[in-house]
């Protein structure tokens, strides 16, 4: 983003060109949460991206196997829980994951409706060779951030998840009005 594109979202833009703040319903979107949010994974997965080209995988995919290579098999709805991955975009990325022939899927004999998807060696070969990249890559972030940065960081994020794992607002509620939208 260009130095003028920043100045043009920042708080003090927005107010000279009658953005949101002076009409007092949003905050600016230098102060958004979920953009913050955004731009902060931008900035990690930017730093683990050659890494996954370097082993010819996606970031969803890198999910996946990651979430695999933690447990001997899951099933599809316990894969896209731990992945936050939509099924249709699993489905997707398993099937190419099997044509690879880096996981394994078998019917659940207790539901033969689903799936029990585990890694296969080849799977677990692919995950220690990207494994070397990604382990050095969070040596040099934690030199950079800091360990105890990190840690504190990593606590925050806990912390809001689980302070947040209900909804805040009651959606029973009915929403303000918007005006002129």
């Amino acid at each position: 983003m260009s130095d003028r594109d920043q100045e043009a979202l920042s708080g003090a833009a927005a107010g000279r060109q009658g953005g949101a703040r002076d009409r007092g319903r949003l905050r600016d979107v230098s102060r958004s949460l979920p953009i913050a949010l955004l731009r902060t994974r931008e900035a990690v997965m930017r730093q683990f991206r050659p890494a996954l080209r370097s082993v010819d995988l996606t970031e969803q995919q890198w999910r996946v196997l990651r979430a695999l290579d933690s447990v001997p098999e899951i099933d599809a709805t316990g894969l896209a829980m731990a992945t936050f991955l939509l099924p249709p975009s699993l489905s997707r990325i398993l099937r190419d994951l099997e044509g690879r022939q880096l996981i394994r899927r078998r019917p659940d004999p207790a539901d033969l409706r689903a799936w029990m998807i585990s890694l296969t060696p080849e799977g677990h070969k692919t995950i220690d060779a990207a494994g070397v990249w990604v382990e050095t890559i969070y040596a040099a972030m934690t030199d950079r951030i800091g360990r105890e940065r990190l840690d504190v960081l990593m606590q925050l994020l806990r912390d809001v998840e689980q302070d947040l794992d209900t909804p805040v607002v009651d959606r029973g509620r009915e929403a303000p009005e918007l005006q002129g939208e």
